[in-house]
């Protein structure tokens, strides 16, 4: 008898997180959070359907780049759980990401770049400080490193 070679249509936790490298709890939670979908058996075991697979690299590629899982959920909530994601939707999707990544990108050189300096933390130690803090006039906008938060600078 010859076996059959085609993949399985659902699988169970043990083999979703066997394929795409998650705790199976990594799974259980995506799942409580909304990020991924499963049906149950008639035993009321968890099954996944195979386009579960997507969704999880998905969301390892989010972590692994930074992007909240929260972001993610919001991302993923426009798509359906139970079918796989359109060449069009994973444009869009990283698109969205895109930007945010580049807003990062640009915040992770500017506090590379300016680290050896006054981050207008208020210690006026540095030689540059009274230059870039004369008389702590930073503390004015708030607290903490101030020259490192993009988000102050442009107050």
């Amino acid at each position: 008898m010859k076996k059959n070679s085609s993949p399985k249509p659902v699988l169970t936790p043990g083999e979703v997180a066997k394929r795409s490298g998650v705790a199976v709890s990594a799974l259980h939670f995506y799942e409580a959070k909304g990020l991924i979908a499963s049906t149950r058996n008639g035993g009321n075991q968890r099954r996944y359907s195979r386009d579960v697979l997507r969704r999880v690299a998905i969301i390892k590629i989010a972590q692994r780049i930074g992007i909240p899982l929260a972001t993610v959920s919001e991302s993923l909530a426009h798509m359906p759980t139970d079918k796989r994601i359109s060449p069009k939707a994973w444009e869009d999707l990283t698109d969205q990401w895109r930007a945010e990544l580049t807003k990062r990108i640009e915040t992770l050189t500017h506090l590379r770049d300016d680290l050896d300096g006054c981050i207008g933390c208020g210690c006026l130690s540095m030689r540059d400080c009274p230059l870039r803090n004369p008389g702590d006039r930073l503390a004015e906008k708030g607290t903490g490193a101030i020259l490192l938060d993009p988000q102050r600078e442009e107050e």
